[in-house]
């Protein structure tokens, strides 16, 4: 597996956001069962197809495909879906500098996958603040614990229809938000002028190290570099600027704390999930 997972990673460097995205989007919903990777049918809508998770990118369900076929060779029906996916993730973490955690095994993958259920239980980059929090805080994650998983976006990118409403036609003067630095603001524009026509243009969350995982994430809000709407809301928000601040300053602790909030991410499970 970590041959599959390291070769795919240098042949695609963007595969560690796309996995951590991939593995987000399937725990937070209704556990950690692998239900996002499921296929629509002809009967049934699935996860990966309601629109928040159209933009999930390919290199990250190609490399579990890959991963699955290089277990299945080894071991028939022995590792599910979605132990890989939880191990993957992780492990390209690790890659590309991010905190060790440990991952328990065992899962079996989830069976009931639809897309009517996605809708409101996902974090969009337009929620209000309080709104975000009232979500994780659902799946009894803290206003810290959220802070600390959004140092995910210290990796990866965001498509500029994510974030095109802030940077044109905002205002009169200026046209994009006042929480932009204005020479961000304007590169934005350039970068994305064509995103109507393009709908695949993309920068990346983090402009200084985009693919490293590390604390600048953080370091960048406070200076306008902020890339989504939730990003410059979270230096913005009395309650979740604090904790901005200590991992701005304390890439250590960030690691600490992004660790133990994914520890606790991948052990979530929806009791009532299996009732519908």
């Amino acid at each position: 597996m970590q041959d599959t997972i390291t070769n795919k990673q240098i042949t695609s460097p963007t595969t560690a956001a796309a996995t951590l995205r991939l593995f987000f989007h399937d725990c937070i919903l209704n556990g950690c069962d692998g239900s996002v990777l499921i296929s629509s049918t002809p009967f049934n809508k699935a996860e990966r197809d309601a629109d928040i998770n159209l933009s999930l990118p390919g290199d990250a369900f190609d490399v579990i495909v890959r991963a699955k076929t290089a277990l299945e060779l080894a071991c028939p029906n022995t590792v599910s879906c979605s132990d890989i996916l939880a191990v993957a993730t992780r492990d390209l973490v690790t890659m590309v500098g991010g905190p060790y955690y440990n991952v328990l095994l065992g899962r079996k993958d989830g069976r009931i996958s639809n897309a009517k259920y996605v809708e409101g239980n996902l974090p969009r980059p337009t929620m209000p603040m309080s709104q975000v929090i009232d979500l994780f805080a659902k799946r009894n994650f803290s206003v810290q614990e959220m802070v600390a998983l959004s140092g995910a976006h210290t990796i990866g990118f965001s498509h500029c229809s994510e974030f095109s409403s802030n940077i044109y036609n905002y205002s009169r003067t200026p046209q994009y938000d006042n929480d932009y630095n204005p020479r961000f603001a304007q590169a934005l524009q350039k970068a994305c002028g064509d995103y109507k026509n393009n709908p695949s243009l993309s920068v990346f969350n983090d402009i200084m190290t985009p693919n490293k995982f590390d604390n600048l994430y953080y370091q960048n809000l406070p200076k306008g570099l902020g890339l989504l709407e939730t990003d410059h809301a979270l230096f913005n928000d009395a309650r979740t600027r604090p904790y901005v601040e200590v991992y701005a300053k304390d890439q250590n602790r960030f690691f600490k704390d992004f660790a133990g909030a994914m520890e606790k991410l991948q052990c979530l499970w929806d009791q009532d999930w299996e009732e519908r």
